[in-house]
């Protein structure tokens, strides 16, 4: 028993980690309906920052989470209003090839300026564990799971308590109605796009102490968010972290008792069934109304 329940807590706090990613990528999806493939990259660029700070000023990632987090929105605003924006009208594959165009200049971008070397910040108390009930619990772990339960609170705080929210909120529901209300939806997709950068921002000042940083790292994280963004219903801010947890306790539990090098097998495999079954996710709204 101690052991499932060991097994249970680490799924938890491993799934606030796909929390905060998945986040920002269900943003950018239900607000201007985009499937982001350079998301991955974007934490890539992100957890590069956050070592160069590290390396050349002495910052502890967590400490740099804040420029890290603002260099993310100009990223995510700048990608919005000079690639996405101009294709909003074109086919969605041809969104789609541009997202992964970007991403392949990326990570190509970051292979001509670093190599293929992985790059970590030095050790801190993040990477320590402490003893809670009787139980090993990762101390960098233990601040993503606090973290991704204030973002999704800030959020929701944000969308339903401001005037931006609403106009988001409106936004993602009908854009013709919020164009009609004078919503200037094309302003509202740049901020949406940074701001579902900027959440992805946060995750890598968080990320950086626990993982090294390579040009591919982005590829295994975002594979994952796909599907707990999937899993979660697609639009839905609570749906994906809610999915985040079920995906971490998949992870921890399926590592354990079946083995830990099929474990991504299992949550694919779920992937493909929530596909078949339930294509809006297990909390999915559906699809905003044109």
């Amino acid at each position: 028993m101690d052991v499932l329940i060991q097994l249970v807590l680490n799924g938890i706090l491993l799934g606030s980690m796909y929390a905060i990613i998945s986040v920002g990528l269900t943003l950018i999806f239900g607000i201007v309906r985009v499937v982001n493939f350079a998301h991955g990259e974007f934490l890539m660029v992100g957890m590069y920052a956050a070592y160069l700070l590290a390396a050349k000023f002495g910052l502890h990632p967590y400490a740099s989470a804040v420029p890290v987090v603002l260099l993310l929105f100009a990223l995510g605003a700048l990608v919005q209003r000079f690639i996405i924006q101009p294709l909003l009208s074109a086919d969605e594959h041809i969104q789609i090839f541009a997202t992964v165009g970007l991403s392949t200049a990326l990570v190509n971008l970051a292979l001509l300026l670093f190599g293929a070397d992985l790059y970590s910040v030095p050790p801190s108390a993040a990477q320590g564990s402490v003893m809670v009930g009787g139980f090993s619990l990762v101390k960098g772990q233990i601040v993503m799971f606090v973290c991704a339960l204030a973002l999704v609170a800030g959020l929701h705080l944000f969308m339903q308590s401001t005037a931006l929210g609403r106009a988001i909120r409106a936004t993602a529901q009908n854009r013709n109605a919020a164009l009609l209300m004078g919503v200037k939806v094309d302003q509202i997709y740049v901020i949406a796009f940074g701001m579902g950068a900027a959440c992805v921002g946060l995750a890598s000042a968080l990320v950086m102490p626990l993982y090294p940083v390579t040009p591919t790292i982005g590829t295994y994280f975002v594979l994952t968010a796909f599907v707990v963004v999937v899993l979660g219903g697609m639009r839905s801010m609570y749906g994906a972290f809610f999915g985040a947890m079920i995906i971490g306790l998949v992870d921890s539990l399926s590592g354990y008792y079946i083995a830990p090098d099929l474990k991504e097998v299992v949550y694919f495999a779920i992937f493909l069934l929530i596909l078949i079954f339930k294509p809006t996710g297990l909390f999915g709204l559906g699809r905003g109304t044109e």
